[in-house]
C-alpha cells in the first residue's frame, strides 16, 4: 500500500504514541486509485494496468520496446501499436484543465492534445480503448471491478451503497480514484538535484551551474519560453512546462509507421484532433511537456522519433545555427527530414536566442539531467 512521506511518518508517530490512526476519505480514494492503477484485470487479456504504460519504476513512462524502440505503446491484444508516445504521467497533476487562455492559446489538459481536460478524464480513456487496454465498454470495466470483493465495500464505503447501480457513475468513481492516486507525491515528490539543490542540500557541477544559467535566459537560449511555469527562474516547484500547445517541426516516425501500419501518407494534426478544437491554425501543435525526469524518459517528441537527449537540443540549435554539421541528424547521418505538419511552425519562439556551441548545448544536458527524481537517478546515463 502506497503511502506519502508526510502520512507515513504521521502513522508513525501516531502508533508509538498508541493512537489509532483513521484513514480520510481522500486517503481511502488515494489507496483505491493505487490498487485500481496497478491492476491487469481491467483490460480485456488482464495483461495490462496503468501501470504497464506509466510505470513507476521507470519514469511513469511504457518503458517497453514494444519492436519500435518504445516509440509507442502495444496494446492489451499483443498487436495493436500506437502512434504516439505514452507521456509520463509525472507532474501531470499540475497540467491545468484544458481551457483557451485570454492570449487565444490553447492550454493545459491531459494527452499531447489535451483531449481530455483533467486528470479524471486521461484515467478514464484507456481502459475502453480498444488500441491499449481494450475493454468494449464502461459497462463491462465495472463488470470486472465487481469481481473483487475488495473494490465492492471499497466503492461501496467512498461513494455508496448504490454506486454499481449504474455503471457510468461506477465507471466515473474509478477515473476519479486513479486521478486521487496520481496526485500524490508518488508521482511529484519534487526531489531531484535541482530541488536539492534550491534547499542548499546539493551543490551544482560548473557544467550543471551554466546549464541552469543558459536555460533560464532567454539571452542565451529559448528553453524557458515554453518550459518555464513560475514567474521567477530558478525556482522552487517549478514543472518547467508551460502547458502550451506548440509545433516545432518534428519529422514523421518512418519506423514507427513502418510497424504500426499508419504508413507517411497518415498526418498526425496534433491538437487540431481534439473534439473542442476546429481552428486551421492548432494544426500540428503538441503540448509542451514537463522537463522533470526528461534524461531517463526516452525517446523524445508526441511520437518518440528522437532515441538521444542531445539529438533533442540538437533539433532545437538547428533553426538558429547556420553551422552545416548542425543541420545533420547526428541519429541518421542525414540531413533532418522535413516537419510532418509544415504549417504553423513556431518560428518565433524558435529562432529566439542564439546558436549554441557544444560546451554550452553539453551544459544544457548536464542541467536537465538534474531534474530526475531521486528514485530514478540510478537510470541515468553518465555520458556528459
Amino acid at each position: 500500500m502506497y503511502y506519502s512521506k508526510k502520512r507515513f511518518l504521521l502513522i508513525v508517530i501516531l502508533l508509538l504514541s498508541n493512537i489509532t490512526y483513521a484513514e480520510s476519505d481522500q486517503d481511502k480514494k488515494e489507496n483505491l486509485g493505487q490498487q485500481l492503477y496497478f491492476d491487469t484485470s481491467l483490460s480485456k487479456n488482464r495483461s495490462q494496468s496503468c501501470a504497464t504504460c506509466h510505470n513507476p519504476t521507470h519514469g511513469l513512462i511504457d518503458d517497453r520496446d514494444n519492436k519500435v524502440k518504445g516509440a509507442a505503446s502495444l496494446g492489451d491484444d499483443g498487436t495493436s501499436i500506437g502512434d504516439r508516445n505514452a507521456p509520463t504521467a509525472a507532474y501531470a497533476l499540475f497540467s491545468p484543465n484544458f481551457h483557451l487562455n485570454k492570449k487565444g492559446n490553447y492550454v493545459g489538459g491531459q494527452f499531447h492534445d489535451g483531449r481530455e481536460k483533467d486528470l479524471k478524464g486521461q484515467a478514464g480513456g484507456p481502459p475502453t480503448n480498444p488500441g491499449e487496454m481494450g475493454m468494449p465498454d464502461k459497462a463491462m470495466t465495472v463488470a470486472r471491478i465487481t469481481e473483487n470483493k475488495g473494490y465492492l465495500a471499497q466503492f461501496k464505503a467512498l461513494y455508496g451503497e448504490a454506486i454499481f447501480d449504474d455503471s457510468e457513475k461506477a465507471y466515473a468513481a474509478m477515473a476519479m480514484s486513479i486521478a486521487a492516486f496520481e496526485k500524490t507525491e508518488l508521482f511529484a515528490p519534487f526531489d531531484s538535484k535541482y530541488d536539492r539543490y534550491l534547499n542548499d542540500e546539493y551543490q551544482l557541477t560548473k557544467q550543471e551551474d551554466l546549464g541552469m544559467t543558459l536555460f533560464f535566459s532567454q539571452q542565451f537560449t529559448n528553453c524557458n519560453i515554453c518550459h518555464q511555469l513560475n514567474k521567477m527562474p530558478a525556482s522552487a516547484k517549478e514543472t518547467f512546462s508551460n502547458y502550451e500547445y506548440h509545433n516545432i517541426g518534428v519529422p514523421v516516425n518512418t519506423a514507427l509507421r513502418q510497424v504500426n501500419g499508419k504508413g507517411e501518407q497518415f498526418i498526425d494534426q496534433g491538437l487540431f484532433e481534439n473534439p473542442a478544437v476546429d481552428d486551421p491554425k492548432q494544426k500540428g501543435k503538441f503540448k509542451v511537456p514537463t522537463l522533470r525526469n526528461i534524461a531517463v524518459t526516452a525517446p523524445y517528441m508526441h511520437n518518440g522519433v528522437f532515441s538521444d537527449l542531445k539529438t533533442v537540443v540538437l533539433f532545437y540549435d538547428k533553426y538558429n545555427s547556420k553551422s552545416a554539421k548542425r543541420q545533420i541528424n547526428p541519429e541518421t547521418n542525414k540531413p533532418w527530414n522535413k516537419p510532418e505538419v509544415p504549417e504553423n511552425i513556431a518560428l518565433k519562439e524558435l529562432k529566439t536566442g542564439p546558436a549554441l556551441a557544444n560546451q554550452r548545448i553539453n551544459a544544457l544536458i548536464a542541467f536537465l539531467k538534474i531534474l530526475t527524481d531521486k528514485r530514478y537517478e540510478h537510470l541515468l546515463k553518465n555520458d556528459h
